[in-house]
């Protein structure tokens, strides 16, 4: 007879209700396939060619041998083998930053990691290190950092958005900080996503920026800046990043990804952490010496081929990625620009229905007046045809219950208005019973 094992003797976040609240989600994908579905934050799929990557390939093959000057044998062993913890293409991605960002960044201040999720880990293993240790976020905030602080045990404390597009509120990270210490915590840092957000879709302007920075330096609490989205803006004119604005002050840690700007498959991400870690012997290292040490028990490394396709990408694209992505920035430029005018026409008259207006990126949230729960999406994805995900999941000091977060990046134009028509449907529909 197999041995059973009891769900309250596994660690506590097995049971934690945000992760039956994404498998629920997933479920509901699966069980209604030709609904249109506003719920998965993924790039478009048209823009990617399986008969790119052998040509990707090539070009990080050819820049081995020509550039760096390697023997076949050596190249056989940098695509082969396991290759530095730290990564094989951190030179490529400092200069590709340096053209896009204006981050200029050592390359051995670089860990490439398997997405930006594992740098996330990584970072707060390496940042938190005792009880008293707190993570601040942002309300709401990306479940992808608050889970794994749950799975590190890691108290967070959740810091209000400015209203619903100003993102982040610097007095009210400020405010939390001096509360924090005055009972007796540590706060440690701070996870930010100051360009179009997941899931609210908000945005700090450059003002917000700089006082955020002046906030970090003041206070001491490091931001942990993550960008998959900066280059989506619905204008081409992009804001500097707290890393760029931050210059070499070691404010912020700057997690980055190609999940969105080449491909989410490649599961390619990276960490920028040059701050300086003095050893009691006195010895200094860069903190990202020491997110290569928890690497190295973790994952070991990040594939080498998916290393070399993406490099071989930024050779491609002349170690510009920005300027390569601009048809997917207009492509999710015009997304963003069809949600907002179907929201407009489905929803103008009805009342307590509103909208945000993201200013670029693959996300806004509608409130509506009833609880978009679990329950009310099940039954407009049977009903209604159409798909969204509930917010309250990425509020860690709850809130939410009254909206809805629509991901406009997969689909076409025509499938956004057909969707946003189902959708209304649905919440005049529901507009009677008063939640």
């Amino acid at each position: 007879m197999t041995r059973v094992l009891h769900l309250a003797d596994l660690h506590g976040s097995l049971a934690d209700p945000l992760l039956d609240a994404m498998t629920f989600l997933n479920e509901v994908t699966g069980r209604y396939p030709e609904a249109v579905s506003f719920a998965p934050g993924r790039p478009h799929e048209e823009f990617f060619d399986p008969g790119d990557i052998p040509k990707h390939l090539d070009t990080y093959l050819r820049h081995l041998r020509e550039e760096r000057g390697l023997t076949e044998s050596q190249v056989r062993q940098e695509v082969f083998q396991y290759g530095r913890t730290k990564g094989l293409i951190a030179p490529l991605i400092a200069r590709a930053l340096a053209a896009d960002e204006g981050i200029d960044v050592d390359p051995e201040a670089l860990v490439v990691t398997v997405g930006a999720q594992e740098g996330m880990l990584l970072v707060l293993r390496a940042l938190c290190a005792g009880p008293d240790d707190v993570l601040l976020v942002s309300a709401p905030c990306y479940v992808g950092v608050t889970g794994a602080a749950r799975l590190l045990d890691l108290t967070v404390h959740p810091v209000p958005e400015a209203g619903r597009d100003g993102g982040l509120d610097p007095e009210a990270l400020a405010a939390a900080v001096r509360e924090l210490r005055a009972a007796g915590k540590r706060p440690r840092a701070c996870y930010v996503v100051p360009d179009f957000a997941n899931p609210s879709g908000a945005s700090l302007d450059e003002p917000a920026r700089r006082r955020l920075l002046a906030v970090a330096e003041e206070t001491g609490v490091l931001l942990i800046e993550d960008n998959p989205y900066g280059f989506f803006g619905r204008t081409a004119d992009p804001r500097p990043t707290l890393k760029a604005l931050d210059g070499d002050r070691g404010n912020v840690v700057y997690l980055g990804s190609f999940a969105k700007t080449c491909f989410p498959g490649a599961r390619v991400g990276y960490v920028v952490a040059d701050q300086r870690v003095a050893a009691p012997d006195g010895r200094e290292d860069l903190l990202a010496d020491e997110l290569a040490k928890l690497k190295s028990m973790t994952t070991v490394n990040t594939s080498a081929l998916a290393q070399a396709v993406i490099g071989g990408m930024l050779l491609d694209g002349g170690l510009r990625l920005r300027d390569a992505n601009e048809p997917a920035r207009r492509f999710y430029a015009r997304n963003m620009d069809t949600l907002l005018a179907e929201l407009e026409t489905a929803f103008r008259d009805v009342p307590g229905v509103s909208w945000n207006h993201p200013d670029g990126g693959f996300f806004a949230v509608v409130t509506v007046p009833f609880r978009a729960d679990a329950r009310a999406l099940d039954a407009c994805a049977r009903k209604h045809g159409v798909l969204w995900t509930p917010m309250d999941g990425f509020h860690p000091g709850g809130g939410g219950e009254h909206q809805l977060r629509l991901s406009c990046s997969y689909l076409a134009p025509d499938r956004i208005a057909d969707g946003v028509r189902r959708l209304a449907a649905f919440v005049k529909e529901r507009l009677p019973e008063g939640g």
